[in-house]
């Protein structure tokens, strides 16, 4: 990563701190993405003491000037862009009969708008770049979705909605923007941070098969020169696990005997097929959830 240039959102602490820290030490000079205080600054004086590059842009990710600004100080303090990282997120879980407008709001706008601001601009960046270079940029964009989405986590409709609507943009960035030289995957970590620390309880003695730490290696693959054959791609991630998510499959088809369906017909296909009684959602997948029984071995069991 010598040379190259990166932003990191929500890199103040957790997963962010960690994929930041990463970059830096591969040689990558880092922009700094979260919201202003004392982490942020952390992140980047740990990484300046270590001899890495390293500058803050403290803002609201979800502000289309907050990416104004981060593309700015990419550019600006070390010349260019080459990888963003999108990480910064908020929870505010709640059941759907229950969610408040604002609590919906508040984390499609960090988790969905934030990502996309980010990718607008960088994309253009890269597009313009490769057009005026006459050859591909070097582009990478690494975006964090969860397997939230997956699931349909019953608890968290607003999380498990802006996640998968991460997913959606990666792979309309990967096809839309592939001929510019720009690489779009997304990442469904597990981790334990200050945002899911609730949920996951306290870390084990010893080594944490859940250290935000151990996330990072697949996002410097993805940034670095070996990520230039994947794109468009979903990754599981955590402990000792990278596990490449393949694309959704058709169930069953149906077809009209006339060529027209009645309501008869179709009742009669569709109930052969949807038989269980109480019902449950079958576009789900759990297939994601034995890996942690893999995760570090003997330890995680």
């Amino acid at each position: 990563m010598d040379g190259r240039v990166a932003i990191v959102t929500g890199a103040g602490q957790g997963l962010g701190a960690a994929e930041a820290t990463a970059l830096a030490a591969a040689g990558a000079r880092v922009v700094l993405n979260d919201l202003a205080g004392p982490a942020l600054d952390e992140t980047v004086e740990r990484i300046r003491a270590a001899g890495g590059e390293a500058v803050a842009c403290a803002g609201d990710v979800a502000e289309w000037s907050t990416a104004e600004a981060l593309l700015a100080a990419a550019t600006g303090s070390f010349g260019g862009l080459d990888v963003v990282v999108n990480n910064a997120g908020v929870l505010r879980d709640r059941m759907i009969f229950s969610m408040s407008e604002q609590e919906w709001d508040t984390v499609v706008r960090v988790h969905l708008r934030g990502h996309f601001v980010t990718t607008r601009l960088a994309t253009a960046y890269w597009r313009d770049l490769a057009k005026r270079e006459g050859r591909p940029a070097y582009a990478r964009i690494v975006n964090t979705a969860s397997e939230a989405f997956l699931l349909g986590s019953a608890g968290q409709a607003n999380y498990a909605a802006a996640k998968g609507g991460i997913v959606a943009l990666t792979l309309a960035t990967a096809r839309g923007c592939a001929t510019y030289g720009v690489r779009a995957n997304a990442i469904c970590p597990r981790a334990r941070t200050a945002m899911t620390g609730a949920l996951m309880g306290p870390p084990p003695q010893g080594a944490d098969p859940m250290d935000a730490a151990h996330v990072a290696p697949l996002v410097l693959h993805l940034a670095g020169p070996a990520g230039e054959r994947v794109t468009g791609e979903v990754f599981v991630v955590h402990g000792d696990v990278v596990a490449v998510l393949g694309p959704p499959t058709v169930r069953a088809t149906f077809r009209a005997a006339t060529g027209v369906w009645t309501p008869g017909e179709l009742d009669a296909a569709l109930s052969a097929v949807f038989t269980e009684d109480p019902p449950r959602p079958g576009f789900v997948c759990d297939e994601t959830l034995p890996l942690a029984d893999t995760t570090f071995g003997a330890e995680a069991r």
